[in-house]
Formats: structure tokens, sequence, C-alpha cells
């Protein structure tokens, strides 16, 4: 049994890699920034590892994003995935 479902943190996966890249960061210089190993963000990207609260506001805060406003857009798709799987 899954504490989250698989596709709401896809989600969260997904807008996380978005922020990062949208930031021109790479996995290595985000790492880099937050004194981590290069795997840390491969492992949280690739859904390996969940990041708890606390390492997600860090990790927002290293790239230059609203943590609010990405949790926001996150809800909005999870929301927009449910209506379409609803018949």
């Amino acid at each position: 049994m899954r504490s989250i479902s698989r596709q709401e943190y896809d989600i969260f996966r997904r807008c996380m890699i978005a922020a990062r890249k949208e930031a021109q960061l790479t996995q290595e210089s985000l790492a880099k920034s937050l004194q981590k190993p290069q795997s840390f963000v491969a492992k949280y990207e690739n859904g390996e590892r969940r990041l708890d609260v606390v390492e997600f506001l860090i990790v927002t805060r290293v790239i230059g994003v609203d943590p609010c406003a990405l949790l926001r857009e996150v809800e909005q798709q999870i929301f927009e995935a449910s209506r379409e799987e609803k018949p």
C-alpha cells in the first residue's frame, strides 16, 4: 500500500524537475548548492526517494521558486488529472 498515490507523486516530481530546469540548474549544480551529492537530486527526481517537507523547502529556496506557488501548481495538475480520469 502506498502512502501517496504514484500518479500524484509523479506530478510533484515533474513539477520539481521543471522548476529546476526553468532555473537553468543541472542536477549537479543544484546538488552542489545543497551541499549534497548529485545522487540526492537524481534519486528524488527519479522517484527512488521522497523529499520531506523541510528538504522540499530547502530545495525550493535554492532553486529560487516560491514553495507555495509550486505546491499550487502541483495541486492544480493533480485536480486536472483526477477530472480526466472520471467518466
